[in-house]
């Protein structure tokens, strides 16, 4: 069997991602095979395995981390938000339908085989399995039948250590609150607490933690302090959306606009441009936001449909469609769907019927009620404009979508089009236009790099430094982030309470 811990929060966005991320980089780092695993996950950011099957962004992280191939059993059951009361529900990878949250709380239970099934699976290998909860588990009212939070830690006897964020404020309210709200033996359980994200003197908080560990009877195992880390995000509520991200003391030489879509869905696509010095990333929800940009990027949605009459009405697609007969333009997936001429709805995946697009391709989508999930890989093409800065380029990516997309032959052809083994189209370059299938098309090497040198050049300027490989720069943002952790938590404290 293997050793299991968990990490909870007082809430979410507290950092439970992340922190998990390091235990599984530090784990690794001593010498154990280790395994995330997150039996229930609501995020819109998502990744598909070497199988075709999908997991959260977040667990395909935390596996990098642990130096492992991402697995569907390190994330049996994954929540996509279609609307403001429901969701996608995916069981071992494969979606089995929609559910509002009513319909689901009631359905839940009859996961936990499948739950049981994958932790299984990974027991078959892992030294150490680091399990991560979702949200608070003091939600009094959904604590019956709970699967994600302490009826997970019940499920498979972990001991759990308890985080909370002082950055938003508050933070002993939150710890105490929370064990407060706990059931006994669910207290029992919590056998140490974290501090996250703080900036400052710690010595300042050494009163207040000796209070906290007096009222609370749970020792402290450590301070995390915030830290500036380029790491995937689990969810919309990262500050990245917010545009609260610190560029430091760089100077920008292009800014790149995404629009924020009510749906946005992977919009860790964008992350490779967000480590290049001298590159702004804003995410922007009204058209006036952007005059000054220099690239404009459509991202995923989960609902393309509605997404794109949010567009309309809001005046970003007009305000996009001027911008493109001078500047770039790329859309990814749902983006890339949406810059086609039609959508069709025959089969009501998303609400039916039929949605002119916005008329850059000479596109048409079909949306069906099978997604396609697949691993890609390809090479681009005889691109222009900024885009010939990588022609010739191998790349490899994946692809999550409801839907086919089709020419238009009569309206004429994009100057590139790139399609799968099995013929799918996956790429279309026109001029300053690029839509793409493919999430994680720029991870690939320097590709960002050279598209945003590119930009930099067609304004009679350059950035600095060389091109970054995203890669090699995600692996070293993983063990600074363990370097941090492992330097502020208490590791012999958690090795000696691994169950």
């Amino acid at each position: 069997m293997s050793k299991v811990i968990m990490i909870q929060g007082t809430m979410s966005n507290v950092g439970k991602s992340l922190l998990v991320g390091a235990l599984c980089r530090i784990f690794k780092q001593d010498g154990y095979k280790v395994a995330p695993f997150k039996s229930q996950n609501m995020a819109l950011n998502s990744f598909v395995t070497a199988d075709g099957l999908e997991l959260g962004r977040a667990q395909a992280m935390q596996a990098e981390c642990a130096g492992v191939a991402p697995s569907v059993y390190m994330n049996p059951i994954l929540l996509k938000p279609t609307n403001d009361i429901g969701s996608q529900v995916i069981v071992n990878g494969e979606a089995i339908g929609n559910m509002s949250a009513r319909d689901y709380f009631a359905y839940k239970k009859k996961l936990v085989p499948d739950i049981m099934a994958a932790f299984n699976k990974l027991e078959e290998w892992a030294d150490i399995i680091v399990i991560e909860g979702a949200g608070s588990p003091a939600e009094i009212n959904l604590k019956r039948d709970d699967i994600v939070n302490m009826g997970m830690a019940e499920l498979v006897d972990a001991p759990v250590l308890l985080v909370g964020d002082i950055d938003r404020g508050g933070v002993f309210a939150q710890l105490l609150g929370t064990l407060e709200l706990l059931e006994p033996q669910e207290r029992q359980r919590v056998k140490g607490l974290i501090i996250n994200k703080f900036r400052g003197d710690k010595s300042l908080l050494d009163s207040g933690i000796e209070m906290l560990e007096e009222r609370g009877k749970v020792p402290v195992v450590g301070t995390v302090p915030y830290a500036r880390l380029m790491i995937d995000d689990e969810d919309s509520l990262s500050e990245r959306l917010s545009n609260t991200y610190d560029y430091g003391d760089i100077v920008n030489t292009i800014e790149i606009a995404v629009v924020r879509l009510p749906r946005i869905s992977n919009f860790t696509d964008i992350a490779p441009f967000e480590n290049i010095p001298g590159v702004k990333v804003s995410f922007i929800s009204n058209p006036r936001e952007f005059t000054d940009a220099d690239m404009v990027i459509i991202p995923g949605s989960k609902n393309t449909i509605s997404d794109l009459r949010w567009m309309r009405e809001s005046g970003m697609e007009a305000a996009i469609k001027r911008f493109a007969l001078n500047k770039p333009v790329v859309g990814i997936c749902g983006g890339f769907q949406m810059m086609g001429n039609i959508i069709d709805d025959p089969e009501a995946v998303e609400e039916g019927g039929s949605i002119r697009g916005m008329e850059l391709f000479s596109l048409k989508t079909v949306l069906s009620g099978e997604k396609y999930r697949s691993q890609t890989e390809d090479c681009f093409d005889d691109l222009t404009n900024v885009f010939s800065s990588i022609a010739g380029e191998e790349f490899v990516g994946y692809e999550i979508h409801n839907g086919v997309t089709t020419i238009e032959q009569d309206l004429g052809l994009p100057e590139i089009i790139e399609r799968d083994d099995e013929g799918n189209i996956i790429l279309v370059q026109n001029k300053n236009l690029m839509g793409t299938y493919v999430h994680g098309i720029f991870d690939n090497g320097d590709l960002a790099y050279r598209i945003a040198e590119a930009i930099a050049q067609s304004k009679g300027l350059n950035l600095d430094g060389a091109g970054v490989d995203y890669q090699q720069l995600k692996d070293a943002e993983y063990d600074k982030l363990a370097a941090i952790v492992r330097e502020n938590l208490d590791m012999d404290y958690i090795y000696s309470i691994l169950k």
